[in-house]
């Protein structure tokens, strides 16, 4: 096991856990809230908590780099681990846009893809990961120059706006990327990726510290800025790992909400209606996306679907995911 590790891991956790425990306050007293939908009456909550889990990682990885440059003079995978600091750094810059400009405003449909392009710039200039792929009743193509031109912002754009799309429940986008990246994570450790395994433990790290924070009932929510640095992350952590295949099918439950919020056009919402005491019900008579399908089920199973059940039985959905996306690795 790399010995920085842990160390890393410990500057992820206590730096997302101070920066949020600070940053809670600070979002209040300047009007940096948002309504909690799914929960009566809608309280306040303070938004844009991406940006203390942002701090977190990067402190982390900075932290690595920096031990091992003047510590152990080394500077193995450090283009790698800048890459990804960069990546982190300006979609985190596009999400805090969006959530500036506000839930109803924010950036459209088209400018969300066109604006979190730059995000893959970083993955690119660095030529990241393996141009070589196994396609089913092909074999391996090696897709050359095509991989970093083409694939690589393909994954990144797709990951991050992906990942912002099954969200606006307590704890659901901070533990689904838990889940996704502790995969990740274990597959490049034991296929020799360590450096990878890192990075992503260390953004694992950080998740848990602001979970604290945002598990129900939160007392922060993400924002965007969140859901699209995260969804770069594994982006980042598929390509350099080489687990693009993991990564699709960890991203099934995203396959599946995209679908069903089309049938809307994208516009519907994925909040619930909330009753009088707390539970929640399908918001549309349709399904319109993958969090109304739980609420239907569980309400058939339990009578009323609260927001925890939800949040735990697509966390439990995700879990499934990324075990099966894991024995493509076996």
């Amino acid at each position: 096991m790399n010995p920085l590790l842990p160390v890393s891991v410990c500057v992820a956790f206590i730096v997302t856990f101070y920066m949020t425990m600070k940053w809670i306050p600070l979002a209040k007293r300047n009007g940096l809230v948002g309504k909690d939908i799914n929960k009566p009456g809608n309280p306040e909550v303070a938004e844009m908590g991406g940006i203390a889990v942002m701090a977190g990682v990067i402190a982390a990885l900075l932290f690595y780099v920096g031990v091992n440059t003047f510590v152990f003079n080394q500077s193995v995978f450090i283009p790698a681990t800048f890459a990804t600091i960069c990546t982190v750094l300006i979609i985190t810059f596009v999400g805090t846009i969006d959530d500036i400009l506000g839930w109803k405003v924010g950036l459209s449909q088209l400018q969300k893809p066109l604006l979190t392009i730059p995000a893959a710039l970083p993955m690119m200039v660095i030529n990241a990961g393996v141009s070589s792929i196994s396609l089913p009743l092909i074999g391996d193509v090696n897709l050359g120059i095509l991989y970093p031109l083409l694939l690589v912002p393909i994954g990144v754009v797709g990951a991050s706006n992906g990942f912002n799309m099954l969200a606006g429940y307590n704890g659901l986008e901070a533990g689904m990327g838990v889940i996704i990246l502790t995969g990740m994570g274990i597959v490049a450790y034991y296929t020799g990726s360590s450096y990878v395994a890192l990075i992503a433990i260390i953004a694992v790290a950080a998740l848990l510290a602001f979970l604290i924070f945002n598990w129900y009932p939160a007392k922060v929510f993400p924002g965007n800025g969140f859901t699209y640095m995260v969804g770069a992350i594994i982006a980042c952590v598929a390509i350099l790992g080489n687990m693009e295949k993991l990564a699709l099918v960890a991203f099934v439950p995203y396959f599946a909400d995209f679908v069903l919020k089309a049938r809307s056009r994208m516009k519907a919402e994925e909040f619930g209606k909330v009753q009088e005491d707390g539970s929640l019900k399908k918001p549309y008579e349709k399904y319109y996306g993958l969090t109304h399908v739980l609420i239907d089920i569980i309400e058939k199973l339990k009578g009323k679907a609260f927001e925890r059940d939800i949040v735990v039985f697509c966390l439990a959905i995700e879990a499934v995911c990324v075990v099966l996306g894991m024995l493509l690795y076996v």
